[in-house]
C-alpha cells in the first residue's frame, strides 16, 4: 500500500506509466503498416515527396529502393521482399508477369518519360541544342547503360536514328542506371548527358544547367509499367498506392516534374 505516496510508491506508478506507454507504441507500431517499392532510377527526383504525402494522407509508410530497372526486375526475380515494381519500361515488369509473380495478367501503366540533352552552364559544349551532338568539342556524354535502364535503350535508339551514334560512342561515359547518368553531368565527369527530364526538371539541374529536348519521335516512347507483386501480404496496400499515383492530382503534380500521363 502507498498511503503516504512515498518515494517508492512513486517509482512504482512511474514504471507502470513508463510500460504503458511502451505497449502502446508498439500497437500503434504494429498498427502503421509499410510497402515495399522498387522504382526506377528516374523516379528519384520525385517519387519521396509523393511517399511523403501518401503517408500524411494515409498512415501507410512507403519504403523505396532505387535502381535500373534491369536490377530491380534480378532482384525481384530472386526473391526480394517487394510489394510494388514501379519500373521505367514494359519490358522489365512484363517479365515479373512471366514469371507468374505479378497479380495482374500485364503490366499497368502509369507514365511516360521524356529523354533531354542536358549540359552544365559551364560546359565547353554550351549553348546546348541538338547541333551539341555534333559538335568536336563533345568529348564524354554520359549515357545510362542500354542493358540495364530503359533510358539508356531510348538514348541509342535516339543517337542511331540521328545517324550519331558511330561518332558519339566512343565518346560515351556509361552509367548504371539514369540517376548515375544525371551524376556524371552534373559532375562533369561528362560534358553533357542524356538524361531523363525528370532529372533535369529539378530545381537543382535548372539552376546548374540547361537542357533542350531529344526528339521524341527519335526513340520509343518511354511508358513506364507497374506491377503489384502476388506473393506480398500487402497487395491491397500496393494497389491503393498505385491508385494514388494515377489519380488526376498526382499525375499533374508528375506532369510538372518530368512525367507525363501514361498513354
Amino acid at each position: 500500500m502507498c498511503e503516504n505516496f512515498s518515494v517508492q510508491c512513486r517509482l512504482r506508478l512511474l514504471l507502470s506509466l513508463l510500460l504503458i506507454l511502451l505497449v502502446t507504441s508498439h500497437a500503434l507500431a504494429q498498427q502503421k503498416k509499410t510497402i515495399r517499392v522498387a522504382a526506377a532510377a528516374d523516379l528519384m527526383p520525385l517519387l519521396p515527396g509523393i511517399a511523403q504525402q501518401y503517408e500524411k494522407a494515409t498512415g501507410t509508410h512507403v519504403e523505396i529502393s532505387f535502381a535500373s530497372s534491369a536490377t530491380l526486375a534480378t532482384q525481384i526475380l530472386n526473391g526480394a521482399p517487394m510489394d510494388l515494381f514501379l519500373a521505367a519500361d514494359y519490358d522489365f515488369p512484363q517479365k515479373i508477369v512471366a514469371a507468374r509473380l505479378a497479380d495482374t495478367p500485364r503490366p499497368i501503366p502509369y507514365a511516360r518519360g521524356a529523354l533531354v540533352l542536358w549540359a552544365r552552364k559551364d560546359s565547353p559544349v554550351q549553348p546546348i541544342s541538338l547541333a551539341t551532338l555534333k559538335n568536336p568539342r563533345l568529348q564524354r556524354l554520359a549515357v545510362a547503360n542500354p542493358n540495364h535502364a530503359p533510358y539508356g535503350r531510348a538514348a541509342i535508339a535516339a543517337l542511331t536514328s540521328m545517324k550519331l551514334i558511330d561518332a558519339l560512342r566512343p565518346r560515351f561515359v556509361v552509367a548504371e542506371n539514369i540517376a548515375q547518368t544525371a551524376q556524371f553531368a552534373e559532375s562533369g565527369n561528362a560534358q553533357a548527358g542524356l538524361l531523363s527530364l525528370t532529372a533535369a526538371s529539378t530545381e537543382h539541374f535548372r539552376k546548374l544547367g540547361t537542357y533542350v529536348f531529344i526528339p521524341s519521335q527519335s526513340y520509343p516512347p518511354l511508358r513506364q509499367y507497374a506491377v503489384v507483386l502476388l506473393h506480398t501480404a500487402n497487395r491491397k496496400a500496393a494497389h491503393a498506392f498505385l491508385s494514388f499515383l494515377l489519380s488526376g492530382k498526382v499525375q499533374q503534380q508528375l506532369a510538372k516534374q518530368g512525367l507525363l500521363p501514361a498513354q
